[in-house]
């Protein structure tokens, strides 16, 4: 009995022995298996042209502004990947995908997943909600590759400045476009690429474009501010805008930049350099006098004055009162070759340079007559961007020194050298005549007490089939402060826009555009520590009294 007990229990120890190693190597080949499907995929997704796959990919330089707020940076992200061959079945997990990710196409996931590719994106970007509720499916042949994903902090402020990005993180617009190489650069990532916007200048330039523009029912506007003895934009709008965090949602008229890429007949702002012109040139003094009692027709066009005077006009009224007549007749003794030199001098008849690649090339006539000059005189017949305007008339108020636009900040301690275009004595003499266009003439809109404001308003008739459109005009006013020691030039457009019953249903650009300067100048001036002063203005009255009277 105790023997067959022994036998029993002996035969039992064996029968385990055997399932114990039975199960250790079944699951030895499963461990192998494992490690062989895995080292397979890894071959495979290695051994061709997404062998770049296995890595993250390298990090784009940052955009900051000139305080070092940040524009554009990065962040890393996944996205998700399929190796159609290891996915069982298709139907399902293309219908599972679809119902956690809505924005996917299920008809488009399955087509993907029923290829012979042994690799297919599914979905770029994905938010970590996104790849936790993917994740959770636990489908087998899918996986994430993680990626830098650019972010773009302020929304749409300065998006067309800043520009965006293909989902590949390639620049399509703005600066992103115009560095390229330098912030794809991986060698260049850890160090940011500085504007010379500032965004809290950005902000309020912005703010009340976006207002005026509402209040106006406008088709769009433009906004600059730049430092007039630098060049460096500050602040640079175009309305309407986009998001670049969704670039790809938004229009081609909402990322079309009109602060750089449009061009607009801009109106009586134009007399600034005619005067300027005939000063420079000797054509005339601050006490000649032009007829500007009637308007002049010369062939089939009439030349009158929107706020006629019906008198001799001594030069510095001229521009007071903004007179068409009187501009042109001073443009007819200024000459063809001379007007046409000294706007191609101020860069006016090329395309702006700036560091962005969207930008408008200047329109004029190319058989330049009288005609022609007498009616660019005061801004009609000649289309340039509102950076030109604003780059020009810079150097009209700095002492007579075109310098260049940037978008780049520069050290602040050093002046660019610039391109001298007029004189100091003449540039004193336009500062004077900005001042009086705005404290006794069609500027008023635009004083802001204490911060002796200068500027010019600017209006325009669009042109169309058969003709300028009365009822489509562009109202723009040009601005500098302040005026005792120039440093700053605020622009402001709107594009169409409607006079409303506080305007006596006037949209010209004193009503309409100068009031917007106004504002962003008594907003920013305490951020450019520019401090409001009382100012002696009797020299200004006095000095156009006394030049009327000595004619």
């Amino acid at each position: 009995m105790e023997g067959t007990l022994k036998l029993a229990m002996e035969t039992a120890r064996n029968r385990l022995m055997v399932a114990v190693f039975l199960f250790a190597g079944a699951f030895m080949a499963l461990g192998f298996r494992t490690i062989g499907l895995g080292l397979m995929q890894d071959v495979s997704l290695r051994s061709g042209p997404d062998r770049a796959l296995s890595q993250v990919i390298a990090a784009r330089a940052d955009i900051v502004d000139r305080n070092g707020v940040v524009l554009a940076t990065n962040l890393q992200t996944a996205s998700l990947y399929a190796d159609p061959r290891r996915v069982f079945e298709p139907e399902i997990a293309a219908a599972r995908l679809a119902a956690v990710l809505p924005e996917l196409s299920q008809s488009t996931v399955l087509e993907k997943l029923k290829s012979n590719r042994r690799f297919v994106w599914i979905r770029r970007k994905l938010t970590p909600r996104q790849m936790w509720r993917v994740n959770a499916l636990g489908l087998p042949g899918f996986s994430f590759q993680m990626e830098e994903h650019r972010v773009y902090p302020q929304g749409s402020l300065a998006a067309h400045v800043v520009g965006y990005v293909d989902v590949d993180g390639r620049g399509l617009g703005g600066i992103e476009y115009y560095f390229d190489d330098r912030l794809g650069n991986p060698a260049d990532a850890s160090e940011p690429l500085v504007l010379s916007i500032d965004s809290r200048i950005q902000h309020a330039l912005a703010d009340e474009l976006k207002k005026a523009a509402e209040r106006f029912g406008a088709a769009g506007a433009a906004g600059i501010v730049m430092n007039i003895n630098s060049g460096a934009v500050l602040g640079m709008v175009s309305v309407p805008d986009f998001d670049p965090n969704h670039a790809n949602l938004a229009s081609g008229t909402d990322r079309f930049n009109r602060a750089t890429a449009a061009v607009y007949e801009l109106g009586s702002t134009f007399k600034t350099f005619t005067i300027a012109a005939a000063l420079e040139t000797g054509t005339v003094r601050l006490t000649d006098s032009y007829d500007a009692s009637e308007p002049i027709r010369i062939a089939r066009y009439t030349i009158s004055d929107n706020h006629p005077q019906n008198r001799m006009l001594t030069v510095p009224e001229i521009y007071t009162y903004s007179s068409n007549i009187g501009a042109a007749r001073m443009a007819l003794d200024l000459g063809r070759d001379r007007q046409r030199a000294f706007l191609a001098g101020l860069g006016l008849l090329r395309a702006a340079v700036i560091e962005l690649p969207e930008v408008g090339r200047p329109i004029f006539p190319q058989r330049w007559g009288d005609v022609h000059t007498m009616t660019i005189a005061y801004g009609h017949g000649i289309a340039v961007s509102p950076l030109q305007l604003t780059t020009a008339i810079a150097a009209m108020v700095n002492g007579g020194t075109l310098i260049p636009a940037t978008l780049v900040d520069q050290p602040r301690h050093i002046r660019p050298a610039g391109r001298r275009v007029i004189s100091a004595h003449t540039s004193d003499d336009i500062r004077m005549l900005m001042r009086l266009a705005v404290t006794s003439g069609t500027g008023r809109q635009a004083d802001v007490p204490g911060y002796r404001v200068g500027g010019k308003t600017g209006t325009a008739e669009k042109s169309g089939v058969g003709g300028y459109r009365s009822d489509a005009l562009v109202s723009s006013f040009i601005g500098v402060f302040p005026m005792d020691a120039p440093e700053f030039v605020v622009f402001a457009l709107l594009d169409e826009p409607k006079g409303r019953a506080e305007t006596l249903n006037f949209a010209g650009g004193g009503w309409v555009s100068a009031p917007v300067v106004r504002n962003v100048i008594a907003r920013i001036a305490p951020i450019l520590g520019v401090e409001p002063k009382q100012e002696d203005e009797s020299h200004y009255r006095q000095a156009a009294l006394l030049i009327r009277e000595s004619d």
